[in-house]
């Protein structure tokens, strides 16, 4: 009795963890050896929550581990520059987004890659809106009430996830569309960011949902809206900019995964079906739906193509207000 409980025990816990799904690859095929996730931003980064999801599937879809590494900096171009450099194996991939691989080619000069020549784009793996939030004390409970709080007070600094990231641009926008005085504060860390803004250091914070909602949700910092075109289920009664007046303004970030540049087509098939799977996980998604993100699951052409499109959609925005890493 105490043996066939034990293997209930271990066949229950094993399905639990997900290690029971039958692995996509083949023995002796790819992958025969850990891969390794480059997370570019830091720990408890939206892109770090994710990929951390997904890293868990792709080890048991895949049959082997998936590390993920951070390697945060320089707006997302320090880990970002490595998987451009690795071999084209399989190996070393990019969880890459919106700042890495869209915006970053308008905003750096001398960004050290060329992300439509440098990298194999395989999935676009999720969509997640930005917020725009403040001290909890602040007087203003909306964007136009903060668009005048900071001309009142002659300029006032928002905090973002780092340099040409889409919350630096967000930003850029807002003062653009409603004469907003706000002073660039980028931040390598998106947790001292939060911090900070919880204790008025600095009183205005621009990131995505998933990192922000249970500091909204508690409390400690205020939400004034959701930078997309419609509400996010996890904060479903802060409004949208178009609610408020401020119309066809969308912030919305995402994040998709990478390989180096002549990845062979095997292996983006291999790692996209991972993805897609995941995408088509009713249970997955609906869990990753509550922390503020939408799954999508692309083929590396439709990604393609989406990627050529936003990043001339942000280069615009970079030409429109004049926005630098500085």
């Amino acid at each position: 009795m105490d043996t066939l409980l034990s293997r209930r025990g271990v066949c229950c816990l094993t399905a639990a963890l997900g290690l029971s799904r039958p692995a996509l690859a083949q023995a002796g095929s790819y992958p025969s050896r850990p891969v390794t996730l480059i997370v570019p931003y830091g720990a408890g980064s939206s892109t770090d929550i994710l990929a951390r999801v997904i890293a868990r599937r792709m080890s048991a879809d895949l049959g082997q581990p998936v590390i993920v590494e951070n390697r945060a900096g320089a707006g997302g171009t320090l880990g970002s520059v490595a998987v451009a450099r690795s071999a084209a194996d399989g190996y070393t991939l990019v969880m890459g987004t919106i700042s890495s691989h869209s915006i970053n080619a308008s905003m750096m000069a001398n960004i050290p890659y060329q992300v439509m020549e440098d990298f194999s784009p395989i999935s676009l793996v999720a969509y997640f809106p930005n917020v725009l939030a403040v001290s909890k004390d602040l007087p203003a409970s909306t964007i136009p009430e903060l668009a005048a709080l900071t001309r009142r007070r002659g300029g006032m600094n928002f905090a973002t996830g780092g340099v040409g990231s889409s919350g630096q641009l967000a930003g850029e926008l807002l003062k653009a569309r409603t004469g907003a005085l706000m002073n660039h504060v980028p931040y390598r860390e998106i947790g001292q960011a939060i911090t900070d803004t919880m204790a008025g250091h600095v009183p205005i914070v621009i990131y995505q949902v998933p990192s922000l909602a249970s500091n909204i949700q508690g409390g400690q910092i205020k939400a004034i809206a959701v930078l997309s075109p419609e509400r996010t289920p996890l904060l479903p009664n802060t409004p949208t900019p178009g609610e408020q007046g401020v119309e066809n303004f969308d912030a919305t970030a995402w994040m998709g995964l990478f390989g180096p540049a002549r990845l062979p087509p095997s292996i983006v098939a291999s790692l996209r079906k991972v993805v897609a799977a995941a995408a088509d996980d009713e249970a997955l998604r609906a869990q990753l739906t509550q922390q503020g993100f939408t799954l999508v699951g692309s083929g590396p052409d439709e990604f393609r193509n989406f990627l050529q499109s936003d990043i001339a959609k942000w280069a615009e925005v970079v030409r429109m207000t004049g926005a630098t890493i500085d």
